[in-house]
């Protein structure tokens, strides 16, 4: 007797049936070749630079060379602005305005940038050997210092440096005549007039615009240092390495490309410096005082406006700009390639 046992007894499945499939959902097509897909989603982005930065960018350069005064802003029955070519931008460079106010511009800048990269480095290894919550603490109190807006900044210090009921007048009295006389030369500082002077007037922009910004270089340089793996620094104890050592060898090598953008965004702001400078110096009065920003101010919106000079004087200061930027990134590149 034959037996037949049944498939279905064994634990199997039926032969005949159709095994079953995975079938993963049909995937849908943009359309759009591949290489076109990363410049669309780019597209909204470019569109608000364009709107945002490179149209005014423009208007700036066509207004640079025409005559714009009150006649052509005004706003019933303009004049069309005239075209005048490259005389804007000869009477900048025949100016007795144009070296002092370039000088003023890049001394400030490189003083301004050197202090503030180094007083933001030196607090950003404080924040990082201090405990979380000090350090979480000394951050929220010098962060709002970053976030005060620049009117309010030069106020403050507008205040701290009065001649008659500034802070800094009273603190310096306070030191003994022999310590005064011997560090500054003098012992009386009642009614000093820190912004009469154009050297007085930029130390104390320096300060303002420091105090300001090293906020920003702290925390940034905070975050590069928590990046790097502790080992390296035990393995340098281990050695003897001393701290400034360590810095030289390990800290600052690694935090090269964190160094190399703060320096960028350091010179493009201190270049342009122009809230703190107008208000501390009381306006467009001293002329020695004026830095490029400030020049550009002073002929768009003095009486009478010449706009078309002040747009000039402008796109000059943008074009130096871009020249230092692009000579650092391209420094920058190297270096990274050699390596």
């Amino acid at each position: 007797m034959t037996t037949h046992t049944s498939t279905a007894a064994r634990g199997g499945g039926d032969s005949s049936a159709p095994a079953r499939r995975l079938r993963q959902p049909p995937r849908r097509s943009s359309g759009l070749p591949d290489w076109v897909v990363p410049y669309a989603l780019l597209l909204p982005g470019l569109l608000v630079i364009a709107a945002l930065l490179l149209y005014p960018l423009y208007q700036m350069i066509d207004m640079s060379f025409h005559k714009v005064g009150l006649a052509q802003i005004k706003t019933t029955n303009p004049r069309p602005a005239e075209f005048v070519g490259f005389d804007n931008y000869t009477h900048i460079f025949e100016s007795d305005l144009f070296w002092p106010s370039l000088r003023n511009t890049f001394a400030f800048a490189a003083v301004t940038v050197a202090l503030t990269l180094l007083v933001g480095t030196l607090v950003g290894l404080l924040l990082n050997k201090l405990g979380k919550k000090m350090s979480t603490f000394v951050i929220v109190g010098i962060m709002a210092a970053w976030a005060t807006p620049p009117t309010a900044q030069a106020i403050v210090w507008k205040w701290l440096f009065d001649s008659d009921a500034g802070v800094v007048n009273w603190a310096l009295n306070l030191l003994p005549d022999w310590l005064s006389e011997l560090v500054f030369g003098r012992s009386d500082w009642s009614g000093e007039p820190w912004f009469n002077d154009t050297l007085t007037l930029y130390f104390v922009l320096i300060v303002a615009v420091v105090w300001a910004s090293f906020p920003f270089i702290a925390v940034s340089v905070l975050a590069g240092l928590k990046s790097i793996p502790s080992e390296l620094y035990e393995a340098a104890r281990v050695d003897g390495s001393r701290a400034f050592t360590t810095f030289r060898k390990i800290t600052f090598p690694l935090l090269k490309p964190v160094f190399s953008v703060l320096m960028v965004l350091s010179i493009i702001w201190d270049f342009k410096v122009f809230t703190q400078l107008y208000l501390l110096a009381g306006g467009t009065v001293n002329r020695e005082a004026f830095n490029l920003s400030l020049w550009s101010y002073a002929e768009a919106f003095s009486s009478p406006p010449k706009m078309g000079l002040g747009a000039a004087i402008a796109v000059v200061l943008t074009g130096i700009l871009l020249v230092i930027t692009f000579v650092y990134v391209r420094q920058i590149v190297k270096t990274e390639d050699v390596r």
